[in-house]
């Protein structure tokens, strides 16, 4: 004889599913509304982990502080690896706006005197260094800045006759660049024929353009103010066809 098992109400099984799903909402309220510890009196929410700007470094040491100045209340700072062969500026208060020299990979030697600026209605700093070792050449970069914001526009001035300066030649607010060459256009510069011609200093404004050349000088030591030569605009005049 076949036996027929008894089947569960529908009617009952789905009001046991109702009463389940019912109860682990109930828990799960619980959890949710039960009050989080209280901290300490005069403590402070946990807060995320500061995020703190990659190192300066220079090359692939750390770098130091070589020379430093202020141009209207922004600190400016020469920072070289332990041999100088690598050179950065940094702009501003740390972590500042840094800026990597091309001089350096010129060879050049920088030293706690590479590092001028003049304040203006465009500052300027100029880094320059001597290059040869024996002082009688030097490569120098300009920065500069505008509203604030400081730029280098990256083209290097190079004087072979040793000696680079910032001064305001043209009297109008902003510094402008001096370039004490030797007059020899029909040699090859740094050939023993160039080093005797006489020697001229070429000025440049912060664009890069010439603004006229000096009368020549036996040696640059004639040059009012050598090694910081100071000149006027008196002084200026066309520069010689090269």
């Amino acid at each position: 004889m076949r036996t027929t098992a008894a089947r569960t109400p529908r009617s009952a099984l789905l009001t046991a599913v109702l009463a389940a799903v019912v109860t682990v909402g109930a828990i799960g309220t619980v959890f949710a509304l039960r009050p989080r510890p209280e901290l300490p009196t005069g403590a402070a929410e946990p807060a995320a982990a500061p995020v703190t700007p990659a190192a300066v470094g220079c090359g692939a040491g750390p770098c130091r502080e070589l020379a430093a100045m202020t141009v209207g209340g922004t600190p400016v700072v020469l920072l070289t690896d332990a041999s100088g062969g690598a050179a950065r500026v940094r702009v501003g208060p740390e972590p500042g706006t840094v800026f990597e020299l091309a001089i350096a990979e010129l060879g050049v030697r920088l030293d706690g005197n590479s590092l001028r600026c003049i304040d203006g209605a465009a500052p300027a700093c100029l880094i320059r260094g001597d290059v040869g070792g024996d002082g009688t050449a030097a490569y120098g970069e300009l920065l500069t800045g505008s509203g604030g914001v400081w730029r280098d526009p990256g083209k290097p001035y190079y004087a072979d006759a040793g000696t680079l300066s910032l001064y305001d030649v043209t009297t109008d607010g902003r510094p402008d660049v001096i370039v004490v060459r030797h007059d020899c256009p029909a040699t090859v510069s740094g050939t023993p024929k160039c080093e005797a011609a006489p020697v001229l200093a070429e000025v440049y404004d912060l664009a890069g353009r010439s603004v006229g050349c000096t009368r020549r000088y036996t040696a640059p030591s004639d040059l009012r103010g050598w090694p910081d030569v100071r000149l006027t605009r008196a002084d200026l005049r066309s520069c010689p066809a090269s």
